[in-house]
């Protein structure tokens, strides 16, 4: 399994974002309320994606990845790894989905009352998204293993 390609993740957010355009205009009237609290979950999610990523990375750097008391456990580490890239995945499409209503909505926010609610909240969607793409591609980072030492020229570990 190799690292998140961040070229698909654009491709996605692009996608999603003309989707989220033409789905939100088509089905304007028939929208739910958008308050600020909408893309709350993400940002939560994001910050326990950061979270992990730091304790990894704390215990990748302190060599304390392994069995036992006080260790990590290689599994947890490539557990870690599946949640970053689903999380990077769901963040994408959550981004380019909340960019299509925000592209819709901010021009009309002065004209209507809908739009002028919900253009804060799919703003504020879009950032959570945002961070959550960053801190899943963080975590990935965090969970790869150390460099092998270095070799002399002479073939001794340097």
């Amino acid at each position: 399994m190799g690292p998140t390609r961040k070229r698909d993740l654009t491709i996605a957010v692009v996608v999603l974002t003309l989707l989220g355009y033409v789905v939100t205009s088509r089905t304007f009237g028939s929208f739910p309320p958008i308050t600020v609290l909408t893309g709350v979950s993400l940002l939560v999610l994001a910050a326990a994606v950061a979270g992990w990523a730091f304790y990894v990375r704390g215990k990748i750097g302190d060599g304390k990845i392994g069995v036992g008391p006080g260790r990590l456990h290689p599994l947890a580490v490539a557990r870690g790894v599946m949640i970053a890239k689903a999380s990077a995945w769901v963040g994408a499409l959550a981004l380019g989905w909340w960019l299509g209503v925000s592209a819709l909505f901010l021009p009309k926010r002065s004209v209507l009352r809908v739009a002028a609610e919900g253009s804060t909240g799919a703003v504020v969607a879009a950032v959570s998204a945002l961070a959550l793409v960053v801190a899943a591609l963080w975590l990935e980072h965090c969970c790869k293993s150390p460099d092998e030492p270095s070799e002399d020229a002479d073939g001794v570990p340097g």
